[in-house]
């Protein structure tokens, strides 16, 4: 296994580790997280909500192939940790409750820019020269 592949597994591995374990304790109820989503000012029915989307997040990337569904997840965390920063930054939380959705949004950023190509979207400019009738893939187009 290359440096790049290896990077990609463990920046992977330890993302859906912790969305997994952020995804069950949020369907479970645990209690640091229902003070946590009270505190910012969330009811708690959203608990549900992001519990089932970070669990179905995590199988998306963890499953072979699927390239669109894996883009779906990675912009879904996106949104998901974006806004949990900005949450807790309105908030006025400390650095300590602020910076960790920052850093995981980091991690799974170099999850997303260290994919292998077998686990990207096919790119749109070859998707559409291949769909068009008699042309050879790959061929230029005026425009």
């Amino acid at each position: 296994m290359d440096r790049k592949t290896l990077a990609y597994w463990l920046c992977t591995g330890l993302f859906c580790l912790v969305l997994g374990f952020s995804g069950v304790s949020h369907l479970t109820r645990q209690e640091f997280i229902v003070q946590a989503l009270s505190h910012l000012g969330y009811p708690l029915y959203v608990l549900t909500i992001l519990g089932t989307a970070k669990l179905l997040g995590v199988v998306a990337l963890l499953s072979r192939g699927r390239p669109l569904l894996k883009e779906w997840a990675y912009a879904g965390f996106a949104f998901n940790l974006i806004a949990a920063t900005a949450s807790h930054v309105f908030t006025g939380d400390a650095l300590g409750e602020t910076l960790p959705p920052a850093l995981l949004l980091l991690v799974g950023a170099g999850s997303y820019l260290l994919r292998p190509a077998a686990r990207r979207l096919p790119s749109a400019l070859a998707l559409a020269d291949s769909s068009l009738p008699g042309r050879p893939a790959g061929a230029a187009t005026n425009g």
